[in-house]
């Protein structure tokens, strides 16, 4: 589902309107390698991305968004970094801000493949090997791959 309901409910008040949202990256790891996807949308290779539903914990957004996109099962270990992603406007005139909780997670079950058509391909990339990622999806992994307490913007 590539847009939430609510979101789509609230845009029939707020019209294109700045909405704030809470966005999670889960960034999957399994010998090595990292979880990537296509996004069917834009063509960028990015780690499993979604939004957290109403009332819903982020690390269970996760979790939810590895299955319904990927169709692998994960464990949420840890939150690696809480930053803001500079306003995004969409073709069609929307605009969000994404407060992103980006989530290091082991692979526990599943074999990835484009499972809700949000991505077009999914596979295991080598951490040491990365194809070329934009440079905010990268910052997102290397977070994930740090040891250590949470990082927060500006505390990096």
């Amino acid at each position: 589902m590539p847009t939430p309901d609510f979101v789509l409910d609230l845009r029939r008040h707020i019209g294109h309107a700045p909405l704030p949202l809470v966005g999670v990256t889960a960034v999957v790891i399994r010998d090595g390698r990292a979880l990537l996807g296509r996004r069917s949308d834009n063509g960028l290779l990015t780690p499993i991305t979604g939004i957290v539903d109403p009332g819903e914990e982020p690390a269970d957004a996760a979790a939810r968004e590895a299955l319904e996109e990927a169709d692998v099962v994960i464990r949420v270990d840890r939150l690696a970094w809480v930053h803001q992603i500079p306003r995004i406007t969409y073709d069609n005139g929307d605009q969000s801000d994404y407060l992103d909780l980006t989530f290091r997670c082991s692979w526990v079950s599943g074999e990835p493949f484009p499972a809700d058509g949000e991505m077009t391909e999914v596979g295991w990339y080598d951490l040491d090997a990365l194809p070329e990622i934009d440079a905010d999806m990268r910052a997102r992994i290397a977070s994930a791959l740090q040891h250590g307490d949470t990082l927060f913007e500006g505390g990096r």
